[in-house]
């Protein structure tokens, strides 16, 4: 039948315009692989990368880089692996330090240490040695710069907190810290923002006699230091643009030292410390493996994760071809083409069962009722979206990088402190949606149940008042939709009671919610109407009884 093919022709558009808004590669708070592996075409990879460290000469981080290399699988690692051993016979007297620099030849004579480690050797190991510091502080003494010379100055600071004051006994860690600042300073090995901050926080701390502000980061800096050697610091300090950052750093080398290689890398791929402190410290591990997966895919694709500090939506369908780019290029209109599909869609699904249901000669001899609902069609791309963004409704889980700093406070104090009792946010899982659309997909049922009674009803050749009676003898139909949506309730309920489904008042509430919409729709949009034309023809052949 004619109208049978547009209904299928109808409903056929409809599920294209979903399944292609399916796979455009575009989320509103992720990002899919699809995107990552667009942006990190013809970009440097990590192997090209340690490349290029090997070419200038930096062991240190090449070495770091070849371990990341390794960690995400890429085949190239073995020839990088090369590249850095033929580097490191060539310069064997410079693998302690991870390369040659200018400012510490007159100081250590990099290149006439025969005795010199073979190994990658952390920089406040050479530093410790009394004789190694009173050379440094020689040196730095002449140096012309204000901020080498404040910091030199907190060296007599005796106010200290967790550190033994530099010039006591035992205070040789925090003397050899402050002239490895002093030094990174002098090189010029620290980002323009760090260094204006470490002078600033210098020079209040001689001010006020106290290490202060200054002390944390001197903390965070010999934990780095017992890490790095003196050229892969040197290398991400460059990159880091505050001391919070060096503080994150320093607590991810810690909670996480089996990484560290792979961390290091993204910070020297993005060229940002900062983004990938702030990314790892709010997603934990779940965020490790999103940084390692764009590192797989080159230099672009980790800078537009931390550029836009979103989880991978590793759900994500396939793309369609060529539409990467677009989305790279214009995210927000290809997230606006992609809801409107996901609505064109839904709607010419509900067009084609309308002219599957109400043929067009039927409906307009016989005036009845469409079941295509913009409601309905909004509602339902709305739970595609949902369904498609599993990052838009769901928190974060708790990062296992994460800092916990619990402060004494005294019993009786009447100050108040946010503890673990704050109310927890809403997740939205893929479990929750399905339930959702599950009930919303029995409720779309029981609607196009209810208009084909109404249907049946109208194609009737009885009188008006008898079809008005039918009309009231489905009353019990019309109102299914709320049965349906109370028993729904009560079975997740129950369910999560016993514990077969995980505990979600969202999921359980949401089937009462669509039978309350399913009848409303039903009963105001189409039953009244139909009744009220009802009503209207019987009085009028009671009044013409001839017509």
């Amino acid at each position: 039948m004619p109208h049978s093919r547009r209904a299928l022709l109808s409903a056929a558009a409809g599920v294209l315009a979903a399944a292609g808004a399916w796979m455009l590669p575009v989320n509103l708070n992720s990002v899919p692989p699809a995107l990552l592996a667009a942006a990190g075409e013809g970009t440097p990879t990590v192997v090209e990368l340690g490349r290029q460290l090997v070419a200038a000469e930096k062991i240190g981080p090449a070495e770091l880089v070849l371990a990341a290399a390794q960690t995400i699988g890429s085949e190239s690692a073995p020839a990088l692996a090369a590249d850095v051993a033929a580097l490191a016979r060539h310069q064997a007297e410079l693998v302690a330090w991870g390369g040659w620099d200018p400012f510490l030849e007159p100081l250590f004579k990099l290149r006439d240490r025969p005795a010199a480690p073979a190994a990658s050797t952390p920089v406040l190991d050479f530093l410790l040695p009394g004789r190694a510091r009173a050379t440094l502080l020689g040196y730095l003494e002449n140096s012309r710069s204000l901020g080498v010379q404040a910091l030199l100055r907190t060296r007599p600071l005796t106010a200290t907190g967790r550190f033994v004051p530099a010039l006591q006994p035992g205070g040789q860690p925090l003397e050899a810290v402050i002239l490895l600042t002093a030094l990174l300073y002098q090189g010029e090995h620290l980002s323009p923002t760090l260094q204006r901050e470490l002078r600033v926080l210098a020079e209040t701390a001689v001010a006020t006699k106290q290490l202060g502000e200054l002390e944390p980061f001197c903390m965070d800096l010999l934990s780095l230091g017992r890490r790095l050697n003196w050229v892969q610091l040197g290398e991400l300090l460059r990159r880091t643009q505050d001391a919070r950052t060096v503080g994150e750093y320093a607590h991810l080398a810690r909670v996480a030292p089996d990484q560290l290689a792979l961390i290091y890398t993204a910070a020297l791929c993005s060229d940002s410390a900062d983004r990938v402190a702030a990314y790892l410290i709010q997603y934990g591990t779940a965020g490790l493996g999103d940084v390692r997966l764009a590192l797989t895919h080159g230099q672009g694709a980790v800078r537009l994760l931390l550029l836009r500090q979103v989880p991978v939506n590793r759900e994500a369908g396939p793309a369609l071809g060529g539409t990467a780019a677009l989305a790279l290029l214009h995210p927000q209109v290809t997230l606006a083409v992609k809801y409107l599909a996901f609505l064109l869609g839904v709607y010419l699904v509900f067009r084609g069962l309308d002219r599957w249901i109400f043929p067009s000669s039927e409906r307009v001899a016989l005036a009845l009722p469409r079941a295509k609902s913009g409601v309905l069609a909004f509602l339902f791309a709305a739970l595609l979206v949902l369904a498609t963004e599993p990052f838009l409704l769901k928190a974060a889980p708790p990062s296992e990088f994460k800092a916990r700093l619990v402060l004494p406070v005294l019993v009786n104090s009447p100050v108040t402190i946010a503890s673990a009792t704050d109310p927890t946010p809403m997740n939205m899982d893929t479990s929750t949606l399905l339930s959702i659309a599950f009930f919303a997909a029995i409720q779309i049922a029981m609607y196009l149940i209810c208009l084909a009674k109404i249907r049946e009803v109208a194609l009737q050749t009885l009188p008006p008042l008898v079809k008005l009676k039918l009309m009231e003898n489905e009353e019990n139909l019309f109102d299914g939709g709320l049965y349906v949506g109370i028993g729904g309730t009560a079975a997740a309920l129950v369910l999560q009671v016993l514990g077969v489904i995980e505990p979600n008042l969202l999921a359980a509430y949401s089937s009462n919610l669509f039978g309350i919409t399913c009848v409303a729709l039903v009963k105001i949009r189409h039953v009244r109407p139909y009744k009220c034309r009802l009503i209207l023809e019987g009085q009028a052949e009671i009044v013409n009884p001839a017509r």
